[in-house]
């Protein structure tokens, strides 16, 4: 069986809500990180920051330190070095015993090379993952993200994610020693 688990799908299908989901069950200490794209600015800009993803949501602040870009419909400002930095960070801090979070993985990583390193080498440990992946098959670093032998890739939908949520439940209780 495959150790971690990829999400993938569009926008609003519920990734995220099932990765919350998923940990409640778990009660396993979590690690790794959630990114967040807030409303836009009067720019048109949206802000994208992100959070330890074993921080509650009411604790996450909005610095300049955790900005990891802002985006438009056609223009993408990144600051690879947030993810290399606090990415890897929140990443490093994993532990047996845990799972780690990834929500969610996309093309703005691409040249954060540290992140990206940290983010393979997580899906190749036995530190049980579960993950948000963005679906763009045009990005090399998410094909071999979605390619990583450990890893089983689904594809949530607003019609599917209450079956897949059934579905998952037993692999993620396997993580605890159920």
């Amino acid at each position: 069986m495959r150790k971690h688990i990829l999400l993938t799908g569009a926008r609003g299908a519920g990734k995220s809500t099932l990765i919350r989901r998923l940990c409640a069950e778990a009660e396993l200490p979590v690690y790794g990180f959630v990114t967040k794209r807030e409303e836009a600015d009067e720019t048109g800009f949206h802000p994208i920051y992100i959070h330890p993803a074993w921080e509650e949501a009411s604790m996450h602040r909005h610095t300049r330190e955790n900005l990891v870009g802002t985006c438009n419909q056609k223009i993408h400002n990144v600051c690879p070095v947030v993810f290399d930095a606090l990415g890897v960070r929140y990443l490093a801090a994993a532990r047996p015993g845990g799972l780690i979070v990834m929500d969610e993985l996309g093309f703005m990583e691409a040249k954060a090379e540290v992140f990206k390193q940290a983010v393979l080498h997580a899906l190749g440990g036995d530190i049980p993952v579960l993950a948000a992946v963005k679906d763009r098959r045009d990005v090399p670093f998410l094909n071999a993200v979605c390619s990583a032998p450990k890893a089983a890739l689904y594809t949530v939908t607003s019609e599917n994610r209450e079956a897949l949520f059934a579905e998952l439940l037993p692999i993620v209780k396997a993580w605890r020693g159920e």
